[in-house]
């Protein structure tokens, strides 16, 4: 008697990505979302504190949506990340994560920046009036 097996399914995770497709995805993805990043900064959160002629709140407002801006391009490279491990694109991923690790520094030093700019004054007890 013969085996006869199953016809072999096309599972993503059953065989590694080719190299050239993977690369194929890894370059121009890492490219789009490290320019973006950077043009964020430059047009997005640059442009807006320059247009709000030192409004405090339009900066507030402005630092707060490039904040949230930042966070979203985080969990986006993080999520395209996984996905890329499970088709098991090895340059994929480690585009992704060099991505993510960008994002999580820009989001560390504009959440920085905003306790910074709205600490409370030396000696001001937290809760008391004045403060």
């Amino acid at each position: 008697m013969t085996d006869i097996t199953a016809p072999e399914r096309r599972r993503p995770w059953a065989r590694r990505t080719r190299l050239g497709v993977d690369l194929a995805f890894a370059v121009p993805l890492f490219l789009l979302e490290a320019g973006w990043l950077a043009l964020d900064a430059v047009y997005g959160y640059g442009l807006d504190v320059w247009a709000a002629q030192g409004a405090q709140w339009q900066i507030d407002a402005a630092g707060l949506a490039y904040m949230g801006r930042i966070r979203a391009l985080l969990i986006t490279a993080l999520v395209l990340a996984v996905l890329a491990a499970i088709s098991r694109a090895r340059w994929t991923v480690i585009a992704h994560l060099l991505v993510a690790l960008l994002a999580g520094g820009a989001l560390t030093a504009a959440q920085h920046d905003w306790d910074q700019r709205h600490a409370p004054p030396p000696g001001c007890v937290r809760y008391s009036a004045n403060c």
